[in-house]
């Protein structure tokens, strides 16, 4: 049986290791009901510059601040991946990253993929490029650690393990 989620007691919480520093928030998700009229809003009003665009799925991505810092997802009514739960990226240092899915482990929490399956190492989202390990907390909401990648984008590339995206 998967373990998913922090479901420790507080009394054993001192028995873990160190937790992985986080060195802050890399982006948050909202619901909107019309996609298009929230993306002018924060690009034109907010001032956030666009990321990505994808219509097919009715959501968009905005930068907050420079590109790779932290980002705003902007999901239409019924089309977010997060219904009912919410999804928070921390920024890590890659080899945070790295190490999270045993760390993760060790404190009887499942680590994930970007696809939702347990996993033993981060994704690449190419089109940033970040590497990125999910995981729930107690509620179901989905966290997830996450390193930029040194790099150009490489949006062709798609979302693939880090060991593949490190040979090449």
């Amino acid at each position: 049986m998967r373990c998913r989620g922090a479901r420790r007691s507080p009394d054993s919480l001192g028995a873990m290791s160190a937790p992985t520093p986080v060195r802050g928030l890399f982006e948050t998700h909202l619901t909107v009901r019309d996609v298009p009229r929230s993306v002018a809003f924060y690009r034109d009003v907010v001032g956030l510059p666009m990321a990505l665009e994808l219509p097919e799925r009715n959501a968009a991505f905005l930068w907050i601040g420079e590109r790779g810092r932290s980002m705003l997802g902007l999901w239409g009514i019924g089309s977010a991946v997060n219904t009912m739960t919410l999804h928070i990226a921390f920024d890590t240092a890659l080899e945070d990253v790295l190490a999270a899915p045993p760390h993760l482990r060790s404190a009887g929490v499942t680590p994930l993929s970007f696809f939702g399956e347990e996993t033993d190492e981060p994704d690449v989202l190419a089109w940033m490029p970040a590497a990125a390990v999910y995981f729930e907390d107690p509620d179901g909401h989905l966290l997830e650690y996450l390193a930029m990648l040194g790099g150009d984008p490489r949006p062709d590339a798609g979302i693939v393990p880090y060991s593949k995206w490190a040979t090449g």
